[in-house]
């Protein structure tokens, strides 16, 4: 059993039991890059300062760079008895490069060095998030340019409400996921601060340059108070909440798929590579993948309520409590991004079947906003016109007809300013064309919505 960095005031080994318990190599040890970067920036800073012999500095950070190259190569023993991986990795310095491995955690502490590696870790993830949404709201446009004149039946409540187009309602997804990359990115700032410095919680006594640290390991600021710095994880929170909501409306997308690829729907054929079958009936094809995406949903909501309750009764400064931010934060960070990428891909190949579309806006009425709207035109008051349409829907369910199918003599019956002219506005196009507010559904502000996406696109980027 290895001999503890902080052993001093102790007279008995710790027991096996507790070495098991209180571990985090097993999990931290994905930390190693960020861990070994702030040590070369702060061993090269307390050369700087005259803290440490450069000459110390220059082994130290030798040492560092032969670690991380054999950690690379799959080379390095981890070793359970040494806690985390920062203790790792100094053991092994002061092993390969002896007495000048011993200097490198002068001013500095645990606490410090594991909110900076946090902070190092959770920067390139955010950035490599964002870059998979990017790829995924390319597919959502692909989708929207390849199948621009697919109309399908809008719902409310699940049931029949207007028609829009199929690039209309991509484009939807496109804003949620516009707003989870702009909530990204200023969580983004408030990650990337240094705390590098703060020590256990109240600084360090000697004459360090945490500025030339922070410049070192490309952070844009630094924490303003030692305290704050090693003892909070409300960034964690928020970017967990920030992919809480990626996760939410991956689901949401999902049970859109799900059911359109339904044989009750059969709006979309979704591409068998992205798809199971079943182990005893040979006709299923299922669609695994959006099932899949919607169910780990819970296991990032799940992740947001553990941070959230670690956080909520810590007294300052730091607690142990703190090491158990990093289960949650990895399995989030590895979830959403891998449901994010399968999403992307999957749209890719998914192909909307226009006949069933067009089969699914013959019925259900999609046009009886615009018959209310048309009696608006003519003067009839709006809540008039939607008692007379309501009469008129009634009517059609009663006969076995659709609206478009009345004669105008039918249609008068319920309103003499009903006219010939009305049946352009009770066709499916009509309707659409008409939708002309910005925002709406007509073809025109698609398209116009649809090169604005593709300019956002292109402009917006996190980490440059």
């Amino acid at each position: 059993m290895a001999k503890k960095p902080w052993g001093g005031r102790f007279k008995e080994a710790t027991d096996v039991l507790v070495e098991r318990f209180t571990e985090s190599v097993s999990f931290d040890r994905r930390l190693y890059k960020y861990d070994i970067a702030g040590s070369i920036a702060h061993a090269r800073m307390l050369a700087r300062q005259g803290i440490i012999p450069k000459e110390d500095a220059e082994a130290i950070v030798k040492g560092l760079e032969e670690i991380r190259d054999a950690i690379d190569e799959g080379r390095f023993e981890w070793r359970v008895d040494l806690e985390d991986v920062h203790m790792n990795i100094e053991h092994e310095l002061s092993r390969r490069i002896g007495e000048a491995g011993k200097r490198l955690h002068t001013a500095r502490s645990r606490n410090d060095q594991v909110a900076t590696d946090m902070r190092l870790y959770l920067k390139d993830e955010i950035i490599a998030l964002d870059s998979s949404l990017k790829d995924l709201q390319e597919s959502l446009l692909y989708q929207a340019r390849e199948y621009f004149d697919c109309v399908l039946p809008g719902f409310t409540h699940l049931q029949h409400a207007q028609p829009v187009l199929w690039p209309h309602h991509m484009l939807a997804y496109f804003e949620q996921f516009r707003r989870d990359r702009e909530r990204l990115k200023d969580a983004f700032k408030r990650v990337d601060v240094c705390p590098l410095g703060s020590a256990a919680l109240a600084g360090s006594d000697f004459p360090i340059d945490r500025e030339f640290v922070r410049r070192e390991l490309g952070f844009s600021a630094l924490s303003r108070n030692s305290m704050d710095a090693v003892s909070d994880r409300d960034f964690v929170a928020e970017f967990i909440f920030c992919a809480s909501l990626v996760m939410i409306h991956l689901s949401r997308l999902s049970e859109e798929l799900i059911l359109w690829a339904s044989d009750e729907f059969s709006f979309v054929e979704l591409p068998d590579s992205f798809c199971t079958g079943s182990s005893i009936m040979p006709q299923k094809k299922n669609p695994d993948c959006p099932e899949l995406i919607r169910g780990k949903t819970g296991r990032v909501l799940g992740a947001l309520t553990a941070i959230m309750t670690i956080l909520k009764g810590l007294p300052m400064t730091y607690n142990r409590d703190l090491q158990e931010d990093k289960e949650p934060l990895f399995d989030t960070c590895d979830t959403v991004r891998l449901c994010v990428d399968v999403m992307a891909r999957m749209l890719r190949g998914t192909r909307p079947r226009r006949d069933r579309m067009h089969q699914a806006t013959r019925g259900g009425f999609l046009t009886a906003t615009d018959l209310a709207d048309y009696l608006v035109e003519k003067g009839v008051p709006f809540r008039s016109a939607h008692e007379i349409v309501g009469q008129v829907v009634a009517y059609c369910v009663e006969n076995g007809k659709e609206l478009w199918e009345l004669s105008l003599d039918e249609l008068k019956g319920f309103s003499q300013e009903i006219e010939e002219d009305c049946f352009e506005r009770l066709s499916i196009q009509g309707s659409i064309e008409k939708r002309n507010s910005f925002g709406g559904t007509a073809p025109g502000r698609v398209k116009d919505a649809l090169e604005e996406a593709e300019a956002w696109l292109r402009s917006h980027s996190i980490g440059e």
